[in-house]
């Protein structure tokens, strides 16, 4: 799975949560997005590219997001 896609679409998310006033709800809400609608390969292809130079062209929000949640994004193996 191409991490450059899955940045795509997880930036798309963040945009779109971005403009939320309460920013912890926004987290919040773009992990339990990524966690209901995302298959677990893309998850974790998703959280392999974050210890990656390919986090650089992630959304600030998406970063906080994916690491606060990290743990429960995680599929189980």
């Amino acid at each position: 799975m191409k991490a450059d896609n899955l940045i795509r679409m997880a930036n798309q998310i963040g945009e779109f949560f971005e403009t939320m006033p309460e920013r912890e709800e926004a987290l919040d809400d773009i992990a339990t997005h990524i966690r209901k609608f995302w298959e677990p390969r893309m998850r974790r292809a998703l959280l392999a590219a974050l210890d990656t130079d390919e986090a650089q062209g992630m959304r600030e929000i998406v970063l906080a997001a994916l690491r606060k949640h990290r743990a429960d994004l995680q599929p189980a193996m």
